[in-house]
């Protein structure tokens, strides 16, 4: 899983096997170690009806209802994108890059802009 963060903007980017276990467990998780502290992000499926994001000062947590979660997981929908206060969320499955990368892309979605 991806997290891009600009502003009051998050986008977070799943592999297949992320949305699968999202909508299977309910949820999946990342951590980016620092010299002194450990930042984790995850997106967590709730009983809820619309995105919502929480910060503890240690874990970013977003959290998807269930039915967009299974719906991620078991049609071609791409991605949502809602408002939580102030923050603008965009969860979306993550497509093979075009351009060259040295990134492990081996579990990302097949991009459609790569199909004849």
């Amino acid at each position: 899983m991806k997290i891009r963060i600009k502003g009051n903007t998050l986008r977070l980017r799943l592999a297949q096997s992320e949305v699968e276990k999202l909508a299977k467990e309910g949820s999946v998780k990342e951590e980016t170690a620092f010299f002194n502290k450990t930042l984790s992000y995850a997106v967590i499926s709730a009983d809820v009806e619309k995105l919502e994001t929480n910060f503890d000062g240690d874990q970013i947590s977003i959290f998807i209802p269930k039915d967009k979660a299974t719906a991620l997981f078991e049609t071609k929908k791409v991605g949502f994108e809602e408002h939580s206060g102030p923050v603008a969320i965009l969860i979306e499955k993550d497509f093979v890059c075009i351009d060259n990368t040295s990134e492990d892309q081996s579990d990302n979605y097949p991009n459609p802009k790569m199909q004849c």
